[in-house]
């Protein structure tokens, strides 16, 4: 094993993982050699004997010393096991634990070796703080529950879930990649390809979700995973439900439940009776992220952003990045109409329109779509279609618009043709009658 020289690794006196944990893990990365192992068990015993059990850091610094670890391993194998979160147990029986890849308000997740399987798994585990409650507990094998149920190329997979000494975890598939939110922060701006071919996997996963009763509910950039081939995976689904007779429904009336950015209206306003067209909203938002680089309605207070989500007209996509289609601007339109009845009603209609679009062609639903109550308002207030509902007005009403405009404009053609025409007769009557 090589050595190098530089800056010492960088450690901390609240090291406490002990030095048999520490080979452990370096036997795992496979960092150190039969021959090293030899040297560290001396070493070890040394420090012991020095009143020394838990001398991690100062093996560390004998390991740099000696040129069998550079300064850089030694800073990631301190960051990744001995500077571990407080409340996480240090293994789980059939699971090494490798490194720390996330960390939430309940839990951290890790990345991990399942050993029966010798494959890269991941471990959320929840914190040992939150165990003491029992709805903690229920919601967190909840999710595990509700993952077991979906089996899709396009969702992040269930494992196994159990618990240890008090220790919960939840194991699922480890996606070695990216998420669209990242991807978003380096400042990315999806191209109108890119976004739908990743857009209509995840419509199809939705599907998938939807046709066994499930509604993810916090559909969101972060939550779309990507792994170096660039598939992608819908993961967290920790506020996923049931869309009918869920007991928890009940429990989470009027209580807004999802991430501001993305929320469906029906969401902000706490109703019971959520469905997959939350999904479907926030799908639009993120699409509408993804292509034009901003969110549907910016705003640093999230109450500020939900009564946008309630009252503003959406801006279209199209009129943000010009060189999106207005098929596309349309299919994002209608997929964030306030009122759900106004959405695509399920995956499956969002797909045929996601699906034209890739095949070049305009969509056809979202172009279907009449705004009924805007044409009530026209024919009860008798304006024309463009004042009755504006410019935030639905594609198919804009369009109408349009038509309305184009007709208007050939009846004053018509108009003007047949007054000449009348004209060149009474001319030529008078003409006749002169002679």
């Amino acid at each position: 094993m090589s050595g190098a020289g530089g800056e010492k690794p960088s450690t901390s006196a609240a090291l406490s993982a002990s030095p048999d944990e520490l080979i452990r893990l370096l036997t795992q990365r496979g960092l150190v050699g039969e021959e090293e192992l030899s040297r560290l068990r001396e070493q070890i015993a040394a420090l012991r004997g020095a009143g020394k059990p838990n001398g991690t850091v100062e093996l560390l610094k004998l390991l740099h010393r000696e040129g069998l670890l550079t300064a850089s391993q030694a800073q990631r194998v301190a960051k990744e096991v001995l500077e571990r979160p407080s409340g996480v147990p240090r293994h789980l029986p059939g699971y090494d634990l490798i490194e720390l890849i996330g960390r939430g308000s309940m839990g951290v997740v890790f990345k991990a070796r399942q050993l029966s399987m010798d494959r890269i798994v991941a471990v959320k585990i929840l914190r040992r703080e939150l165990a003491s409650n029992r709805e903690f507990i229920q919601r967190f094998h909840r999710e595990a529950k509700i993952a077991a149920k979906l089996s899709h190329n396009n969702i992040v997979q269930a494992i196994d879930s159990g618990e240890y000494k008090g220790y919960h975890y939840f194991v699922m598939e480890y996606v070695d990649g990216t998420n669209i939110r990242q991807e978003l922060e380096k400042g990315k701006v999806y191209t109108e390809q890119e976004a739908l071919e990743i857009i209509v996997q995840v419509a199809d996963a939705l599907n998938h979700a939807h046709q066994r009763g499930l509604v993810h509910r916090d559909i969101k950039p972060e939550n779309i995973m990507l792994t170096r081939e660039r598939v992608p995976k819908l993961a967290d689904l920790g506020l996923a439900r049931l869309s009918q007779g869920d007991p928890m429904a009940k429990a989470e009336k009027g209580v807004a439940i999802g991430t501001p950015y993305y929320i469906a209206p029906e969401q902000i306003r706490g109703q019971e009776d959520i469905d997959i067209r939350a999904d479907i909203y926030s799908l639009g938002a993120t699409l509408y992220h993804m292509v034009t680089g901003r969110v549907p309605f910016p705003g640093n207070d999230p109450v500020e952003v939900m009564k946008k989500h309630l009252h503003e007209p959406l801006t279209p996509p199209d009129h943000i990045n010009q060189r999106l289609s207005s098929g596309l601007g349309e299919v994002v339109e209608k997929a964030m109409a306030k009122r759900r009845e106004e959405r695509y009603q399920t995956p499956e209609e969002l797909l045929t329109d996601l699906k034209r679009l890739l095949a070049g062609e305009p969509p056809l639903l979202a172009r279907q779509q009449i705004d009924i109550a805007a044409l009530e308002r026209i024919e009860q207030t008798g304006q024309p279609i463009g004042d009755a509902v504006g410019a935030a007005a639905p594609p198919s009403v804009r369009k109408l618009t349009e038509l309305q405009s184009k007709l208007a404009f050939w009846q004053i053609m018509a108009l003007l043709a047949a007054a000449l025409f009348v004209g060149s007769l009474i001319l030529n009557v008078i003409l006749l009658v002169a002679r």
